[in-house]
């Protein structure tokens, strides 16, 4: 169980890898209650880290020195979309809805098609980004601002999806689990622990620097063709004890083929702490149901783990998140 004097490593541990930059091995415990949680969620929080009205959280990571190195790995011109198509169908199941209203029946000699989308994408289907009013605790969001801030009339008044117009543009790393473990994809909630992140990246070479977007990948797509009934209950993704993993990093932007966190979450109690930990203590974007296919074939091909990621939401102000396409480019 979770010690006292694991809150003074951890301290001690965070210190030390912002004051070197050496990042060995973090040990957390795999069997944490909602308390031990709880107090990693105060250990890793970047709370008034860049100011007391700060809103764009870990993207201050991403400096005009990383836009530019990150730059520099597009080296063949060649992108891959990490969307997954859209699936469409009825609103309430959070499909996306398309209705065309304007059609191609005409036959004036000029005219015109138009549509409509509707779509809730917060959920297990649509390729979207997370802003950092989608969590709150206690009443309260990322750096203290309130939860009721967030109202039907006008949405969120502080760390809505709007902060992030000017795109993300960084360093991709992404980190195929299903890959290290010998599987199409992972079965069940298989937990992803920091041993694993650890070790793909010593079967890489590949080190997760300050600034850049890890991506998470479990097969979840290869699992939906092959489990056609999978109804989501019980799905693979990060365990809480990652949390720390991921402060000492610095990761910027933090994405999976899902939901990001493993589900149940193992924890008694408490659903989704990856999500909590990332978001509200954090600060931290989150990318949910990407597809990341393509890019795993295009990866090993190369032999590299490593490209040019651009993420660009809609602008909508009040917006608790927004679908996105992002591209990676090598």
């Amino acid at each position: 169980m979770y010690k006292t004097t694991f809150v003074l490593f951890l301290t001690a541990f965070l210190v030390s890898c912002h004051q070197v930059h050496h990042y060995p091995t973090v040990t957390v415990s795999h069997d944490l209650s909602k308390a031990d949680v709880e107090k990693i969620f105060e250990e890793i929080s970047n709370w008034g880290r860049w100011g007391a009205d700060d809103e764009r959280g870990t993207l201050n990571l991403i400096t005009p020195e990383k836009k530019l190195a990150a730059k520099d790995l597009m080296r063949e011109g060649f992108a891959v979309s990490l969307s997954h198509s859209a699936i469409k169908g009825e609103l309430e199941k959070g499909e996306f809805v398309h209705d065309v209203f304007a059609t191609g029946s005409s036959e004036e000699e000029f005219s015109g098609c138009s549509d409509e989308f509707r779509v809730r994408y917060h959920g297990f289907t649509q390729t979207h980004v997370d802003a950092l009013c989608h969590m709150m605790r206690k009443g309260e969001m990322y750096n203290g601002f309130k939860g009721s801030e967030v109202t039907r009339e006008d949405g969120a008044k502080k760390l809505h999806v709007a902060n992030m117009k000017e795109g993300i543009f960084t360093r991709g790393v992404l980190m195929d689990i299903a890959r290290l473990k010998g599987e199409d994809f992972l079965d069940g909630s298989t937990d992803i622990y920091p041993e694993d992140l650890d070790a793909w990246e010593k079967k890489t070479g590949v080190r997760v620097r300050p600034g850049d977007a890890v991506l998470i990948r479990t097969g979840r797509w290869l699992r939906n063709a092959a489990q056609p009934k999978w109804d989501y209950s019980k799905f693979a993704g990060l365990h809480a004890s990652c949390l720390p993993w991921l402060k000492a990093r610095d990761v910027a932007v933090i994405g999976s083929d899902l939901a990001l966190d493993v589900n149940p979450s193992h924890v008694e109690g408490l659903g989704f702490p990856v999500h909590y930990g990332v978001i509200y203590s954090m600060g931290m974007p989150i990318l949910d149901n990407n597809d990341y296919e393509q890019l795993g074939e295009e990866c090993a091909r190369r032999g590299r783990w490593t490209f040019l990621l651009t993420v660009n939401p809609l602008v909508v102000e009040g917006g608790t998140g927004s679908p996105v396409n992002p591209i990676a480019y090598f």
